[in-house]
């Protein structure tokens, strides 16, 4: 379920000379973001931020559209904030990907990140020793699928196995003669099954359309400089 973010009351101003956002995520209607935001202060309390914001999504888990974590980030890409304080990562991120995107431009705009349930904070070394962690282990994970794709293909043309889109199977000769005698790129496109891209670069591999070799009809379509270094065209 999908909602927009809610706004919620500022704790008041602390010593702290660091600004803090929090944000928090609740899958329905039924379960209550206060009981995160109460964990969040506490923690900002005791590292003594200041509260600027607080961002809350009501939606799955399993959406990209957050419109809570989108304010988020746009407010950080304008320098509003020094920290991001969560509960946990899934509060942040639908997937391990996802998660290290958000991370990785937190990390560019020099805002620090802090989970509660994770123990992990980018401010420090060991939060960002893991960050890196995670991050190895997620390119690895990616390099291993390319790589098991790529045996699967060296496999498939081992085996004689066509890999990729058939050839087309037209009669490129009828088309280049339908065009010719006058036929617009749709009707052409239409009554072989093709693209009307398909009939242009067939018409412009056969070389034999000229400007002034095209009849002039109705429905003609505009005329287009074939590529360079031929000075023939064709419609387009």
């Amino acid at each position: 379920m999908s909602g927009s973010p809610t706004k919620t009351k500022i704790p008041a101003k602390t010593a702290s000379g660091k600004r803090a956002v929090l944000y928090t995520r609740i899958s329905t209607g039924d379960q209550h973001a206060e009981t995160q935001l109460y964990d969040l202060r506490e923690l900002a309390k005791q590292r003594r931020y200041e509260i600027i914001h607080e961002y809350t999504d009501t939606i799955s888990g399993a959406k990209s559209k957050r419109p809570g974590l989108d304010q988020l980030l746009g407010d950080a890409r304008r320098h509003r904030s020094d920290v991001v304080l969560v509960t946990a990562f899934d509060r942040v991120a639908r997937n391990v990907r996802h998660f290290l995107e958000v991370l990785d431009e937190l990390s560019h705009l020099g805002i620090e990140f802090v989970s509660l349930r994770e123990n992990i904070d980018t401010g420090g070394p060991l939060g960002r020793a893991m960050v890196v962690i995670v991050g190895a282990i997620a390119e690895l994970e990616k390099s291993l699928i390319v790589e098991r794709v790529k045996a699967g293909m060296r496999r498939a043309k081992l085996e004689g196995r066509r890999i990729g889109r058939a050839p087309l199977n037209v009669d490129r000769a009828t088309i280049v003669r339908d065009r010719l005698t006058g036929l617009s790129l749709t009707e052409v496109a239409k009554k072989h099954r093709v693209s009307r891209a398909t009939v242009c670069r067939l018409v412009n591999e056969s070389g034999r359309l000229k400007k002034t070799g095209v009849p002039q009809i109705a429905n003609q379509e505009k005329v287009i400089p074939l590529a360079e270094g031929n000075n023939s065209q064709v419609a387009a």
